[in-house]
């Protein structure tokens, strides 16, 4: 099992991402992860596109953009032509997930679809032959900061369970609230990709996070 972590820019200074960006990659980040959020799906408004397109040309790490926005497909393309090389859609804000998926996949990036606290894994059992990941969101998303929701553990056993019933390799992300102490136990339960904000860029070196977060889940592999 491959482990990769996403630092989360929303949990940064925004008005130093390229900075915050940079300290990902120099601290061994395998992604970053950038939450678009439109104020409806979501609470809360972030940034679009153009900030991408920014972003994409201040690092060599793919960009995991994480779309909280109504009617994705409508806007997919423009953050696929902004350089995201990762981009998820949640299954409750579109009525057409296989469009979605096959849109990602045809512009040349990797395709996710990310499932809400309260909606079940069942969610995606027309999906994982057109994913590439799932995420697992751990909060309520449009916030960071939040804490850890402790169901989530089983969502994740749930979500590793279902990719394997039915043959499908895609990776499963956890995102929200999760830190060292929790990373060995996501890890263990099926989790590849850790998505982590305020762990991260809420420490003072960003790069000594990052490898802490690193050990805790690969303890939590080989335990």
């Amino acid at each position: 099992m491959k482990l990769r972590i996403a630092p989360s820019i929303l949990a940064a200074d925004f008005a130093r991402l390229a900075d915050a960006v940079a300290a990902a990659e120099a601290g061994g980040a395998d992604l970053v992860h950038v939450d678009v959020m439109d104020g409806h799906f979501v609470p809360n408004l972030t940034i679009g596109a153009p900030v991408v397109a920014a972003l994409s040309k201040a690092t060599k790490l793919p960009l995991d953009v994480h779309l909280m926005i109504e009617r994705p497909e409508e806007t997919i393309p423009r953050y696929l032509e902004a350089g995201a090389q990762w981009v998820s859609v949640h299954v409750e804000a579109t009525a057409h997930l296989q469009r979605c998926l096959d849109l990602i996949r045809k512009g040349g990036a990797r395709a996710g679809a990310a499932i809400n606290p309260a909606t079940p894994v069942e969610a995606l059992s027309a999906a994982w032959a057109d994913l590439d990941y799932a995420v697992v969101m751990s909060v309520n998303p449009g916030w960071g900061g939040q804490p850890f929701l402790r169901p989530s553990f089983d969502k994740v056993r749930g979500a590793r369970a279902a990719a394997q019933r039915h043959r499908s390799q895609a990776s499963i992300e956890v995102d929200g609230g999760v830190e060292a102490g929790n990373a060995g136990d996501l890890a263990a339960a099926g989790a590849e990709i850790l998505v982590a904000g305020t762990a991260i860029y809420g420490h003072r070196d960003v790069g000594a996070a990052i490898r802490e977060l690193r050990s805790a889940a690969q303890g939590g592999v080989r335990a």
